[in-house]
Parts: C-alpha cells; sequence; structure tokens
C-alpha cells in the first residue's frame, strides 16, 4: 500500500477504534480520545518516548490555555441559575415583549443561556420556563421549544467561552472578536430558519403538556439581582473581546493602550472579569455572602471537570495527528482537491457527532485533522482559510442531528415526555437544521470575506 495513503489509514483506525470504545463499551470519551491518539502514534512508527512527550504536549499546552477559561465559564452560569438571574432574563423578556412575543422573548431567554451555562444547565432552566410562557399564551409548548432550543443550542456549540467553540479558537489559532462577529451572522439566520421556518413543516405539533416540568426551588423575585445586571454579566466576555477586536482597528500596536485594550481583550481575562463581576452581583450585593459564591464554584468545577479533560485528550490526539506528520500529508490531499476546507472540516466533525453523541468530542477530534492538515508548518499558522470561519463551520458540524447516543437527545425526549420518533422529527431536525443553516452562511461568507 502507498505509504502516503497508510497515513490516512491510520487516522481512520484510530478514530474507529475511539468510536467502538465509546459507543460500544462505554468506555470515557477522555481515555478513548487518549488510546486513539496512542494507536495512531504507534502505527505510524512514531518513538515511543517521543510519543509520549507529544501526549504530554498536546495534552497539557491545551488545557494550558483552555482550562481556566471554561471553567470560569461553568462558574458563571452557576452563579446566574443559583443567584435567579437566570429566571429573571426570562421572565422581565416576557413581561416586557408580551405574550405575543413569546417566540421573540423565548430565543433571547435561549440565546442568554446557551452563551453563558454549560448545555445541560441551560436546557434544564429552559424548560420549565417554555412550558410556563406556552400556558400563558395558550399556544403548543413545541412551537415556543423549538426556537428557544434552537437559539440555546446554536449559542453554546458558536460562542467562546463555551467549551466546543473555545477549543476550536484554540486549535485553529482565530481571532475570538472575529468568531463572535461572524458567529452572530450565522446565528441570525439560522435561529430564524430553524425556529420560525422549520415548525410550519413539521406537522402536528400539539403534544401534551408534561406533567414533570416544575421548577425546583426558584429564587423569589425580591431576591433576584435585576434585569440589567442579570443580563450585563453573561455578556460581559462578549463586550470586552468583541471591544478589543474593533479597537484594534485604530489603535497602534506597541503602544500601551494597545497592550490594556489586548488584555482586558483577551479569552482569559474577559471570562475572569464577568466572574468576579458574577461574585459582586450575584453574591456580595445580594448579601448571600462569598460562602455562597464558593458554594456555587464548587459545583460548577465539578460538573465541567470531565469536559476539560476531554478537551484536553482532544489536544493530544491533535498533537500526534501534527507531529507524526498525518497533517501535512492530508493537507497536501485537501490543496489538490476542489473541496472547500469549511465543508470537509464540516462534514468530519459531522461524522464523528453522529458516531459519538458528543459535540465537544467531535469538535476537537476534526480540529486535529484540520487544524493540522492547513498549518503551515514553518509558522504554525492555517493557511487558505479564515481561521475564524473555519471554527464556524466546525461548529456547524458539531452542532447537527444526534440521535440516541446523545444525552441531549435523551433530555429533550424526557423533560417534554415524548416518544423516540417525535424527537427525531423535534429535536433531530431542529439540529440538522441548524447546522445546514449555519454551515450554508459560513460557505457565503467565505465568498466574501477577503482571505477565506
Amino acid at each position: 500500500m502507498d505509504t502516503g495513503l497508510l497515513h490516512i489509514v491510520w487516522v481512520v483506525v484510530g478514530i474507529a477504534l475511539m468510536l467502538v470504545l465509546n459507543i460500544r463499551w462505554k468506555i470515557n470519551a477522555m481515555l478513548a480520545l487518549l488510546l486513539a491518539a496512542v494507536l495512531i502514534g504507534v502505527l505510524e512508527g512514531f518513538p515511543l518516548m517521543e510519543l509520549i512527550a507529544t501526549l504530554q504536549s498536546g495534552f497539557g499546552s491545551t488545557l494550558g490555555s483552555l482550562a481556566i477559561i471554561i471553567v470560569f465559564g461553568a462558574v458563571i452560569g452557576k452563579l446566574m441559575v443559583d443567584s435567579g438571574a437566570a429566571d429573571q432574563i426570562a421572565d422581565t423578556l416576557l413581561r416586557r415583549l408580551g405574550v405575543q412575543r413569546v417566540k421573540v422573548a423565548m430565543v433571547l431567554a435561549g440565546t442568554i443561556f446557551g452563551l453563558a451555562m454549560f448545555y445541560e444547565v441551560a436546557f434544564i432552566m429552559l424548560a420549565p420556563l417554555i412550558i410556563a410562557v406556552a400556558q400563558r399564551a395558550n399556544v403548543s409548548f413545541m412551537k415556543i421549544a423549538i426556537p428557544a432550543v434552537a437559539a440555546t443550542t446554536t449559542a453554546h456549540s458558536v460562542f467562546p467561552p463555551q467549551p466546543g467553540p473555545m477549543a476550536l479558537v484554540d486549535s485553529y489559532g482565530a481571532d475570538i472578536g472575529m468568531v463572535y462577529i461572524y458567529g452572530v451572522v450565522v446565528a441570525i439566520p439560522t435561529v430564524i430558519v430553524t425556529g420560525w421556518l422549520l415548525p410550519k413543516f413539521l406537522g402536528n405539533l400539539d403534544y401534551p403538556v408534561p406533567t414533570l416540568l416544575q421548577a425546583e426551588n426558584p429564587v423569589p423575585e425580591e431576591e433576584r439581582p435585576s434585569f440589567a445586571v442579570s443580563i450585563f454579566v453573561p455578556l460581559i466576555p462578549a463586550i470586552l473581546m468583541v471591544g478589543a477586536t474593533l479597537a484594534n482597528i485604530w489603535v497602534t500596536e506597541g503602544t500601551t493602550a494597545y497592550t490594556i485594550v489586548n488584555f482586558f481583550g483577551s479569552s482569559l481575562i474577559a471570562v475572569s472579569v464577568a466572574m468576579i463581576a458574577g461574585f459582586y452581583f450575584f453574591s456580595i450585593r445580594t448579601r448571600r455572602g462569598i460562602s455562597w459564591a464558593m458554594e456555587s464554584f464548587d459545583s460548577a468545577v465539578k460538573s465541567i471537570a470531565m469536559v476539560v479533560l476531554i478537551v484536553g485528550a482532544g489536544g493530544a490526539l491533535k498533537q500526534v495527528i501534527i507531529d507524526t506528520g498525518i497533517g501535512e500529508y492530508i493537507g497536501g490531499l485537501m490543496t489538490a482537491t476542489a473541496v472547500s476546507p469549511y465543508l470537509m472540516a464540516w462534514l468530519i466533525t459531522v461524522l464523528i457527532r453522529l458516531a459519538t453523541g458528543q459535540g465537544v468530542v467531535s469538535a476537537m477530534t476534526a480540529a486535529g485533522i484540520i487544524g493540522a492538515a492547513l498549518m503551515d508548518p514553518a509558522s504554525g499558522q492555517l493557511v487558505g482559510v479564515d481561521p475564524a470561519l473555519l471554527v464556524l463551520a466546525t461548529a456547524a458540524g458539531s452542532n447537527t442531528l444526534t440521535h440516541i447516543n446523545d444525552a441531549s437527545f435523551w433530555l429533550f425526549k424526557g423533560y417534554f415526555d415524548l416518544s423516540v420518533k417525535d424527537t427525531l422529527k423535534t429535536w433531530g431536525l431542529l439540529q440538522l437544521c441548524n447546522s445546514l443553516v449555519g454551515l450554508a452562511v459560513v460557505l457565503a461568507l467565505s465568498v466574501v470575506v477577503p482571505g477565506a
């Protein structure tokens, strides 16, 4: 067999091992990724001691830049849930927009929850509100659930500091501000098509109202932070990072102003500022005390720990693909074909997501393959693509049709008391629609964005 072709075969064998371990034998995704990385390195004939160094380098360098950001982002979401800020946002939007605009209100609430919280937490917060709002507006709850959940999943899969997009930004070396700017362009038509147009083609959506969706220990309204504070804190990272990107147009590099702007516009500092603001506004200012905030901190860290380790293992796999030269070979194949790298990134991510049911795993695995393939070894930069658009193409792939191997599938089914068939019809199609529209917008942007 051709030596070059063997590179592809070993990657396929490694990913197949990961899928079998994760799906067939329920091996933890972190362990499956690490074993796949080891197998690829061994099959490539990589010296064993160098393989160990590569695994450590990939795992450590990835977590070195991402672990704090992901953990702090989870803490912000937990503080919002525990303080009642999340409820305040949803209730205020409903009051201000009225029952006539319930879809808009819940899309806005879902977007904010998806930006600020771990997905399962965001969904659990959103689901009871969907039912309550639907009953007040006297409409089928599923007609509100589809646009609201579409907004949540889009925000969660596209925008930092959520684990998936944050890991992609790191892998591709993308500018976070541009990811936010392009991400808004991608998210708006995605949610419009999925939330407003898709339900018109799904037939009867009049499902019985589930009985289990009652808010647990809701925070009394008088004890919640104000709406302005509740919505400001989770948006701080976006404000700082986008602001830095825009300010760099006018600020001269090397000046004190440039240093300050980019210090506060860095992802680590922006998320840290938001978390500190959360401690103050959600804990100290409300007289709950710092010990209450630390309880939320500890709970958030425990809930996000495994995701952090999976991201690190994905970094190890990526590094093996780079150091063995597999990425360079795949890059040569990609440049020799007319297939768009954005389409290829999306397709690889979709296939892995369908097989594993895990968005972060699919994004990290695809990023390792695509990033290594498009990277210039001399400069360490991606060539021939816009890194921010590549982030969004991969993110769209990680947010695609899922089925019974995805925990979010069962969450949607269980909370809304649906059959498997109806869950595939609603959850499955909204995810597929989100992914396809996201890809279409990225491909359209790649035509008009300079250098893409």
